[in-house]
Order: C-alpha cells, then sequence, then structure tokens
C-alpha cells in the first residue's frame, strides 16, 4: 500500500461515556506524532462539525493540556445524534462532507461511537470508495451498552459497569440501616442488551448484591416480578431490584411505557427511555404498602469518571492510537475492536479490526445462557467475562481535592494554503 499523506479529522458521536477521550485522545495523539499526517482536526459536534465547517485545529493545543482527556469523561470535542440518509436517497450531506475533504485535504477520517456513529462511519467510506477519493474511513469503538457486534467487548463499558456494581454495594448497605423494611428498586441503561444492568451482579462478588435482576433479553412479567417481590419482603424484610431501562413485557411493549405513553423519540427514533424504576416502585407501594425507594442511575453511569476502570482507559486509547496505526498503514473501512481470552485467571486483550458492513446497526445481546432460569438473575458466567473488564483504579489528577479535567481552546481550523 502507497503512502497516503493528508490531514486526518476524528469526531466523537451518540452518548458520551467516561473514557470516551480517552480513545479521541489515543487516535489524536498519533496522528500528531505521525510524519505521515499533515494536520489533525476535531469535528465539533461530530458530523455536524463537519457539514458545518466547524472544525478545530488539535496542533494547536497544549500538550499537556490535551492529555488530561485520558481522564476526561463526556466527549470534549462535542457529539450529536445525527443520522446521514442512504446516498442512494438523497447524497447531499455525503457531497459536503466530500467538498470538505478536498478543502482541508482531508485523507484520514476517524469516527469515534456506537452503532449509529459506526453507521455513519460506513456509510461515509462507502461513498468515499464509490466515488474515487481516496480516504481511509476507521470506527472507534465506544458505547457504555456493550452491544457492538464483533468485539468482544466495547471501550467504556467495564467503567459504567464499575459504577453500577461499585453503587450497587453502596445503596446495599444504606438500605439496611434501618430496622424497619424497605424496598428497594434500582434502573440502569440498556435499551435491548442487558450487560449494564448485568453488572450489577458483580457486587454480589462481596456478598452485596441485589435480589432480583432484570434484562431486556427475557420478558418481563409484572405479576410474576409483583410475586417474587412480595415473597422475598416477607421473608427478610428487605428487597433488592435492579431492572433494565429497557425490559418489556410479553408484547414488546415497553415498562417504562406504562407510565408514559407517548415517550419522545431522537433522529434515530430510539424512544427516551426512563422512569422505569419509578414506575415499578409506585407499584410495588401499592401492592405491599411498604417503603419503596425507586432509583435512576441515570447519566451517572456513562460520566463517573472518577470511578473509572484503569483497565478501560488504557485499553480504550489504546484503540484510538490503532485506528490511525492501521489507517496508515494502509487499512480502510474497519472499526477496531478486541479479541480477548480469560484462561487460568490471567486476561488478555488484543486489537482485532472488524469490517463496518458488519458493525454497523447490529447489535450484541447478553448471552441467554448467562441468565438464570427463572430470568430474573445473572450466572456466573458473566462474572467470570466482566470482573477482569474492571480491573485497576483510575489516574485522574486532582486539584484542590477535586477532579482535574481537560480544557480545550477549540481554536478554529483553516485550510493549508
Amino acid at each position: 500500500m502507497s503512502i497516503l499523506k493528508g490531514a486526518a479529522v476524528i469526531g466523537q458521536s451518540g452518548g458520551p461515556s467516561s473514557v470516551i477521550n480517552a480513545s479521541a485522545y489515543g487516535a489524536i495523539k498519533t496522528a500528531l506524532d505521525s510524519d505521515v499526517i499533515t494536520n489533525v482536526y476535531g469535528m465539533c459536534n461530530g458530523i455536524r462539525g463537519l457539514l458545518d465547517d466547524n472544525l478545530i485545529d488539535m496542533a494547536k493545543e497544549d500538550p499537556d493540556e490535551l492529555a488530561l482527556m485520558k481522564y476526561t469523561p463526556s466527549s470534549a470535542l462535542g457529539s450529536c445524534r445525527y443520522k446521514l440518509k442512504d446516498p442512494d436517497e438523497d447524497d447531499t450531506d455525503y457531497k459536503t462532507i466530500l467538498e470538505m475533504f478536498k478543502k482541508y485535504d482531508i485523507r484520514y477520517f476517524f469516527y469515534n461511537g456506537g452503532n449509529d456513529s459506526m453507521d455513519t462511519c460506513n456509510k461515509i467510506s462507502k461513498f468515499m470508495l464509490k466515488n474515487g477519493y481516496e480516504c481511509r474511513c476507521m470506527g472507534i469503538p465506544k458505547t457504555i451498552d456493550n452491544d457492538l457486534a464483533g468485539t468482544d467487548h466495547c471501550p467504556g463499558f467495564a467503567s459504567a459497569a464499575k459504577y453500577i456494581a461499585t453503587s450497587v454495594m453502596e445503596v446495599y448497605h444504606d438500605s439496611r440501616v434501618y430496622d424497619t423494611g424497605m424496598i428497594t428498586i434500582m434502573e440502569c441503561m440498556g435499551r435491548h442488551a442487558g450487560w449494564l444492568t448485568a453488572s450489577a451482579a458483580l457486587a454480589n462478588v462481596g456478598g452485596n448484591g441485589p435480589d432480583l435482576i432484570y434484562v431486556p433479553e427475557v420478558d418481563f412479567d409484572l405479576d410474576s416480578f409483583t410475586a417474587k417481590v412480595k415473597e422475598i419482603y416477607a421473608r427478610q424484610k428487605k428487597c433488592f431490584v435492579v431492572v433494565s431501562e429497557g425490559i418489556h413485557d410479553k408484547e414488546g411493549t415497553f415498562i417504562a411505557e406504562y407510565a408514559n405513553k407517548n415517550m419522545a423519540k431522537d433522529s434515530f427514533g430510539h424512544a427516551q427511555l426512563g422512569g422505569t424504576a419509578a414506575f415499578l416502585a409506585n407499584y410495588i407501594k401499592e401492592q405491599t404498602g411498604a417503603k419503596v425507594r425507586g432509583i435512576e442511575l441515570s447519566l451517572l453511569q456513562r460520566c463517573a469518571a472518577h470511578c473509572a476502570s484503569q483497565t478501560d482507559i488504557d485499553e480504550s486509547f489504546a484503540s484510538g492510537k490503532a485506528a490511525v496505526d492501521n489507517a496508515i498503514a494502509g487499512v480502510t473501512d474497519k472499526m477496531v475492536g478486541f479479541e480477548c481470552t480469560r484462561e487460568n485467571g490471567k486476561y488478555t486483550c488484543n486489537i482485532k479490526l472488524f469490517p463496518l458492513t458488519i458493525v454497523a446497526n447490529t447489535e450484541k445481546k447478553l448471552p441467554l445462557e448467562w441468565i438464570n432460569e427463572t430470568g430474573d438473575g445473572i450466572n456466573q458466567g458473566f462474572i467470570d467475562y466482566a470482573l477482569p473488564l474492571i480491573q485497576g483504579e483510575t489516574k485522574l489528577t486532582k486539584e484542590n481535592g477535586l477532579p482535574r479535567f481537560v480544557h480545550l481552546k477549540k481554536i478554529k481550523a483553516e485550510p493549508k494554503a
């Protein structure tokens, strides 16, 4: 493969995570250090930044400040939820993107995100190939939902899992302070895949886990759920339940819809879920008369950098670096992923590339064999899978007892003469 000289552009898209910036920094630093990549640009608010000619010059950021991205949550470049149309139906956006590529001599395109972001990366890659513009396009995975196909796991999942397990353990102790009875229902993110909710089972490693766990891979029955909660509460005067926001009945109706029939949807058609724990808490209170607390972890799951897994941070950085290294070496139209082994107590993780066509818009569900027979708990198989991923404490810098996060200057890019 011939050496391809030109600029690189990177963007972040979709919901953020506590380590998405570690991935972006891995790509940005590697690109800045390259003698093949001439300039490095950041898209402000994902693909919108490219469409609106709103790019920033990453070379004009202070290197020491830029390094703080590795431990800063959320998306430092800004994010979006913008869906590109099928180019065969409307290629307006694609023509604009091609114009921007030519204007800034962009020959390397990196997109950092989840399922929908990989769809965007895939569409742009295929359009450039079809139109004969040489540009190497690489997807850098990100999703706390852990539902991207192919890869063993996704950057961001482990840190969210660690936060969830830690929070479950903390709430477990708090809910047992008084000698009066209490039922606790905690809601985790996860529309169609139960990886995050299953992470609550990690709390059982220390003996402080929930009594019941419900994930979207199994139909949820309200009557059965109520009976189980009543039985546990009658026996021990405490009951701790963790549910996914995406649990649904046998008809496919989200339990969250029981309380809200008119949920808003984003540009990709995804319902804005939430309120499952609140609904179930109110329902169980009516059925039992007990004191019931509904807890929705919400955004805390994806921005808790203080509780991030150092393993996750290091792997996220490595994924961004690998995207640039492989693109420079001539690879295109791929997503960086992980291939891992867990044997005899030893965990290894290696980079593996996956075709964007396979990854885009394909959801990886929690294996059914990791869910117990009654559909209300998680088996040891998941523990063995997830436990190695949450190891290591973040090296987050603190000042005055508080986190020191990155502050980018975001100097607008100018095309080179």
